[in-house]
């Protein structure tokens, strides 16, 4: 491998499937579905056919990448499913589906969403705060989206209810095109993170 290349990774987004937000949520997913895929990388996602979900994989497919879904029987068996991926994964439900998102995880990305993408973005920094989970984790903060979010995670340090070293849990960047770089330079987080975890 020479100086320039860079390693493909499984990267899993976390993203949301209303179809009633802003369309340039829609967009920015789409524009992020076609870079992994141009970048050679493998996109994990929920395996959701509508909203930002759908427009990612749809994109990333029509660039030609590899796409995993992941996604509980009961949203198949609701038709909520993408049936044209590389691989749709069934798990038994929610929390094995954020289990097992997670294990093929090198990387993770959260685009904006609702109380699901909050849930499993949670989920993701803490197991990180624990060491569980070591990866990369870049929040794509599109609009000012995640401010709020920001504030409160910042608040929770002052508070010292966590460490300010778990600032450095997740990368925020403001442009689509941030995303791929943030992830490739980003530090391999302490395996021994539990050390400092109640800190």
């Amino acid at each position: 491998m020479n100086g320039t290349e860079e390693i493909r990774r499984r990267i899993l987004v976390f993203c949301a499937s209303s179809g009633s937000c802003d369309p340039i949520y829609h967009d920015a997913a789409a524009e992020l579905g076609r870079a992994i895929a141009r970048a050679g990388d493998t996109l994990v996602y929920g395996g959701g056919a509508v909203g930002s979900m759908g427009a990612m994989a749809d994109a990333a497919l029509a660039a030609g990448g590899s796409v995993i879904g992941v996604i509980p029987r009961f949203m198949r068996e609701l038709e909520w499913a993408h049936h044209e991926l590389t691989e749709l994964q069934l798990v038994e439900d929610m929390h094995e589906r954020k289990r097992e998102m997670l294990r093929q995880a090198e990387a993770i990305v959260a685009l904006p969403g609702g109380s699901g993408t909050f849930e499993e973005l949670f989920e993701a920094i803490t197991q990180k705060r624990l060491g569980l989970f070591t990866k990369p984790i870049i929040i794509f903060n599109q609009d000012g989206f995640y401010d709020s979010l920001f504030a409160l995670l910042e608040h929770s340090v002052e508070k010292r209810f966590m460490n300010e070293k778990h600032l450095e849990i997740w990368r925020a960047v403001d442009a689509i095109e941030d995303i791929l770089p943030a992830i490739h330079t980003t530090a391999e987080w302490p395996a021994d993170a539990i050390r400092f975890a109640t800190r």
